[in-house]
């Protein structure tokens, strides 16, 4: 950590009112310290934990979004909602954001005043544009821009695309998503590519992935690639191995570990993502993975009841964390190693316990910084089960 010992600390006129940056009142060495320090308290007793991984931390964010409005003046403004608020705090740019996320949302706001376009109010439920999502591909640099609407109808839609793509050539294809419920959700149901296939496409370790407007995809490139390395690593994969991925979404761990394993289960409840993950094989050329959409503890369950094996399980729940219910799963399955990727340290120290109880010993824990300036800390653990348990 010697590297970041002199660091400044972040200024942003900004981060008193958004809200986003909880600790930019800390160098980042310092903050590196506090995540150490708090994932020591919390998960020290089951083994000891290793330095904290970390990288470059500022315009890490791959995905960026900006909520649209207007001031009591009449002024059409984009950024983030006050923290706690629906209060939008104008920002054209941030220390934390990919700045050709930034770029982007700027010429919109700018494009729906040249075209008189409207925004929308939440208290009249009524208006055109809510938000602009931006995701960008680091390992391709391809572009999808998002704007999310009020209504279906687009007024001079094609002329509006042309201005945004005369001016960021480096777009690869923009989406309209309708949103007109009231909701805290930025994503409505229904969708219309306006530009490109719908979805752009990012390298990671050598896989291909497919991202589409709904798809979960980490937003820090760069530690990501760290984060799923570690946990690869903890996992040891044999080549006569059958690994489990749980909670796996669209796919990622298992299809980076298919090539070390002899064959992968990909478990996902959620019909997009698993339809996404299949997908991302093909794209791959990946045919040692089976896909099963279902509820990851169901499905473990019934493996076990069959008698079926398992070497390796990797899980990557949600911040709410594993259940009961998965854990004791997972134990009737007995694979000799699990490798448990968490975003939440509090959770993850509960889950622990009952891995523990469940007969399995925690080996290895390592945090990874993925989301600078805020509280926020990833962990991977791999636990290995205990003989006779």
């Amino acid at each position: 950590m010697e590297e970041v010992k002199k660091e400044e600390r972040l200024f942003c006129p900004s981060a008193k009112k958004c809200g986003g940056c909880q600790l930019s009142n800390l160098t980042y060495a310092e903050q590196l310290r506090l995540k150490e320090k708090n994932v020591t308290k919390l998960l020290g007793r089951f083994c000891r934990v290793e330095p904290i991984l970390y990288g470059e931390p500022y315009h890490y964010r791959n995905k960026v979004q900006a909520a649209f409005g207007r001031t009591r003046g009449g002024e059409i403004i984009s950024g983030v909602y006050q923290s706690g608020t629906h209060r939008i705090v104008k920002t054209d740019s941030c220390l934390l954001e990919d700045p050709r996320a930034d770029a982007v949302i700027v010429t919109v706001r700018d494009l729906i005043r040249r075209f008189h376009l409207t925004v929308y109010d939440e208290r009249a439920a009524s208006g055109f544009l809510r938000h602009v999502l931006v995701k960008v591909a680091v390992g391709t640099g391809e572009i999808m821009v998002v704007l999310v609407t009020g209504t279906q109808i687009f007024p001079r839609k094609n002329d509006f695309c042309r201005a945004l793509l005369q001016k960021h050539p480096e777009i690869t294809t923009v989406v309209q998503n309708v949103n007109d419920r009231f909701t805290s959700l930025v994503l409505g149901e229904k969708q219309t590519v306006l530009y490109g296939g719908g979805y752009i496409t990012d390298e990671l370790l050598g896989r291909r992935f497919r991202v589409s407007p709904k798809s979960f995809y980490q937003i820090n490139y760069h530690m990501t690639e760290r984060l799923y390395a570690a946990a690869l690593d903890f996992a040891a994969i044999q080549k006569t191995d059958r690994v489990i991925d749980a909670y796996a979404g669209v796919g990622t761990i298992g299809l980076l570990a298919s090539d070390r394993a002899k064959e992968v289960l990909s478990i996902e409840s959620n019909p997009e993502a698993s339809a996404d993950a299949k997908k991302n094989a093909r794209l791959n050329g990946i045919q040692n993975m089976r896909f099963l959409c279902a509820d990851a503890t169901e499905a473990l369950r019934e493996m076990a009841k069959a008698r079926e094996k398992a070497d390796v399980v990797i899980l990557d729940p949600p911040r709410a964390g594993s259940t009961p219910a998965f854990i004791r799963s997972v134990s009737a399955l007995k694979p000799p190693r699990v490798v448990y990727v968490s975003c939440n340290p509090e959770t993850l120290a509960r889950d622990l316990q009952l891995f523990v109880k469940e007969g399995y010993r925690v080996k290895r824990c390592q945090p990874v910084d993925m989301f600078p300036y805020t509280l926020h800390v990833e962990t991977v653990c791999l636990m290995s089960r205990v003989e006779g348990k």
